[in-house]
Parts: C-alpha cells; sequence; structure tokens
C-alpha cells in the first residue's frame, strides 16, 4: 500500500518527467539547437530518472531510495540548466517542476 507521501512523490515524479519531456520537445524547435544542447541532454536523463524513480515506489521496489536520491540530483541540474534559459517558458516551466520534484525527493531520503 503507498503512503499519501509516496502518492505525492508520485505525482511530482511524473508531473516532471511531462515538463521535461515538453522542454525537451520545444528546445529541438528552438532556432540553436546547439545552444540548447546541455538543457535537451538533461530533460531526457531528468525524465528517465523521474519515470524509473516513479515505477520503483510504485513497486515498493528496494532501490527506491537510491533512484529517489539519484533523481534529486538530476532535478537540480536540469532546473539549473533550465533556469540559464528562464526567458523561454518551457525552460522556466521545466525548471520549476524540477525544483519541486527535487524538493519532494528529498523528502523521502
Amino acid at each position: 500500500m503507498h503512503t499519501s507521501q509516496n502518492q505525492n512523490i508520485i505525482q511530482a515524479l511524473i508531473e516532471c518527467a511531462s515538463a521535461c519531456d515538453h522542454c525537451f520537445d520545444a528546445c529541438l524547435q528552438e532556432q540553436d539547437v546547439k545552444m540548447m544542447e546541455g538543457c535537451i541532454r538533461l530533460d531526457r536523463d531528468c525524465a528517465d530518472i523521474c519515470r524509473l524513480a516513479a515505477s520503483a515506489l510504485t513497486a515498493n521496489s528496494p532501490s527506491s531510495q537510491a533512484l529517489l536520491r539519484a533523481c534529486a540530483e538530476i532535478c537540480r541540474a536540469c532546473g539549473d540548466e533550465c533556469e540559464k534559459h528562464g526567458h523561454m517558458q518551457h525552460c522556466q516551466e521545466c525548471a520549476e517542476s524540477c525544483r519541486r520534484c527535487e524538493e519532494a525527493c528529498r523528502s523521502a531520503v
């Protein structure tokens, strides 16, 4: 059975993965894709680890804590990178989602 805290963390993870997917797609449409390379790579990494951590929590995996620690670090890095492009709405929204997810992950470890 999942606790309400786990449900909140899972929701934050899913929302962050979605925001990163959106940012990834939007960055690929920018005029200077090369300038967005760091953001694009971190968006993909962050979305992937968020989905993996959500799956682990859902399954009550013994790896959940390690994945949440890793997820918090990747969310921090992705949020930092997206903030560099905060003038773009998709990057600003992604950074905010990454910060919320990082906080949720850290609250559980």
